[in-house]
């Protein structure tokens, strides 16, 4: 029998969201638990869900809400933080309600975090800017002693914790799956060897983090040997915008809905670091053009994740940036696609289903011959029965 790859390849959504603020916001939030719904009914193994203070689009505040409401709606996705911002938490809040999730969902959550993207959340919050990747490790790991049962006394310049534990262990053992964020610095990576944690890789298609896709996984290969364990390249996700169609055309035609809404966003929040496929006139066919997405046809996301195997060594699930670049139909066709299209040709899904209709194509004549010839042996013994049955008559 024909060998298959060991792991399949899973796929997800990171979900912000990204929200425009000329429609209404309670229906956003209610769009986004029933596309993740929908996902669940289609067979996606993930989505993360975005933690964001300011700046109007990404207007999830709270990702364990939502967490929280999609889980009592779906039955087998599993439901990602993506990412907690933990400078702007108290470890132990964060930890205890993370142990929550964990028996709510009764391990279906998973808790991905970083030190916080949008510099107006930590201005708001008096968070200084260039402590947030320290504080975030300084949280990471205190959640992590807490998680395990211990119990802890700590003072630093932002917490303090006094014989500090949590009366609920996790429902998952040891400990639910942890991701930490990856972009360009190898910040992530450090973190995710030394604690054995996942990588979330926001970024693997803009060109920035995808040059250093393969250098962060091997920092992180690095550290975790140092104290004495193995990376699995099945935790390390990589986010690209995808939206796919029977056609490229009408790829095309599908994102003028609400592409230029989406690059507007982040030429407001960010002017200076949009990239040229951003600021181009039509940005749809530049930001093909430059790799930053997958604007097109099942066979245009098989390239892109052969692009991205490639490049990063292998890894264990694609997830699909959630834009809103497309009406909802088209959004979620464009889902139904990957998953019905795209996926089957990683996980080779079809092997024994081809390789049986070779054979039988192989052996139609000889089959179709026996099937004929057992047909005409059968007509024959009734004939011969009634003819049988007329002479005793």
């Amino acid at each position: 029998m024909t060998a298959i790859r060991p792991n399949r390849l899973r796929c997800g959504i990171f979900l912000a969201p990204f929200h425009p603020v000329d429609e209404d916001p309670t229906l956003a939030l209610r769009r986004d638990i029933d596309l993740i719904e929908h996902l669940d009914r289609i067979g996606f193994d993930e989505a993360w869900i975005g933690e964001h203070h300011s700046a109007g689009y990404e207007i999830i505040a709270s990702p364990e809400l939502m967490i929280a409401a999609a889980a009592e709606r779906t039955e087998k996705i599993r439901l990602g933080t993506g990412v907690i911002s933990l400078p702007y938490h108290h470890p132990l809040m964060t930890a205890n309600r993370m142990i929550q999730l964990d028996h709510m969902t009764r391990g279906r959550a998973m808790f991905g975090v970083g030190p916080g993207l949008l510099p107006s959340d930590a201005e708001m919050l008096g968070v200084p800017v260039p402590k947030q990747r320290d504080r975030m490790a300084e949280s990471l790991d205190v959640i992590l002693r807490l998680l395990s049962g211990e119990i802890v006394t700590e003072q630093t310049e932002w917490y303090t914790l006094k014989e500090a534990r949590c009366q609920l262990l996790p429902y998952t053992r040891p400990r639910p799956e942890f991701a930490v964020a990856s972009t360009f610095t190898p910040s992530g990576g450090k973190l995710a060897g030394r604690y054995g944690l996942g990588m979330l890789c926001v970024a693997a298609s803009q060109q920035g983090g995808y040059d250093v896709l393969g250098t962060n996984w091997q920092v992180a290969c690095e550290i975790a040997r140092e104290h004495g364990r193995e990376m699995d390249r099945g935790v390390l996700r990589l986010v690209v915008p995808m939206h796919i169609a029977q056609s490229r055309e009408e790829a095309m035609h599908d994102v003028k809905f609400g592409l230029h809404k989406w690059v507007h966003y982040f030429s407001s929040i960010n002017p200076t670091a949009t990239g040229d496929d951003l600021d181009a006139k039509e940005p749809a066919e530049a930001m093909v053009k430059s790799g930053r997405a997958v604007i097109g046809t099942p066979d245009d996301a098989v390239a892109m994740i052969e692009k991205l195997e490639k490049q990063s060594g292998g890894f264990g699930c694609l997830l699909m940036l959630a834009h809103n670049w497309a009406n909802f139909d088209a959004t979620k066709r464009s889902y139904e696609l990957f998953a019905r299209e795209v996926l089957p040709r990683f996980n080779e899904s079809n092997i024994a289903r081809d390789a049986s209709l070779k054979w039988y194509t192989e052996h139609n004549t000889e089959l179709i011959g026996k099937a004929i010839a057992a047909a005409t042996e059968t007509v024959q013994k009734h004939f011969a029965e009634q003819a049988a049955k007329q002479q005793k008559h």
